[in-house]
């Protein structure tokens, strides 16, 4: 008996469940991100992962293996008697990938989860940002030294606003 395929796949191939990054799966995705309203999604399976995050723009859809888990708190500042800055140098922006408010620190009181000076890894939480009462932890995205904290705690952002700046040799 012949195994039933998949509408639009070539004949020859036989029926498989769909692969976590699917076309078909990123779609029923983001129908169901549309249908409740949600932000974002965030699924593990195995070594393969899945983010979507909605913006006001554009949607992003990356695909990552999960890194181990690990967590470390920020890094202590660098002694004052080091090289001058260069203002010749460019920064890199850790920007706000949804509009809401910036909080600094994980709580009221808490110290703040980076200032300048402190050194970020990709997977660094820099602040929170709620949006619709939900509360959204930002990773850094890149990694170096933070250089300038851009905005104020408890301040409005906009999508894609510069919230800190990263000097990537540092």
């Amino acid at each position: 008996m012949a195994q039933k395929r998949p509408a639009g796949g070539p004949p020859d191939e036989p029926a498989q469940p769909p692969r976590p990054f699917d076309v078909r799966v990123l779609k029923t995705l983001i129908g169901l991100m549309s249908e409740h309203d949600l932000s974002e999604i965030d699924l593990h399976e195995g070594e393969h992962r899945i983010r979507l995050r909605r913006g006001t723009r554009q949607e992003i859809v990356s695909t990552v293996t999960a890194p181990p888990a690990s967590h470390s708190g920020p890094a202590a500042a660098p002694p004052a008697d080091t090289k001058p800055v260069t203002p010749a140098k460019a920064g890199t922006a850790i920007k706000s990938p949804t509009p809401g408010t910036f909080y600094a620190s994980p709580s009221p009181g808490a110290p703040p989860f980076v200032s300048v000076g402190s050194r970020v890894t990709p997977e660094t939480v820099v602040c929170i940002i709620e949006a619709m009462k939900i509360l959204n932890e930002i990773p850094a995205e890149c990694s170096g030294v933070i250089t300038k904290v851009l905005v104020e705690n408890q301040q409005p952002v906009e999508y894609g606003q510069a919230l800190f700046e990263v000097d990537p040799s540092g």
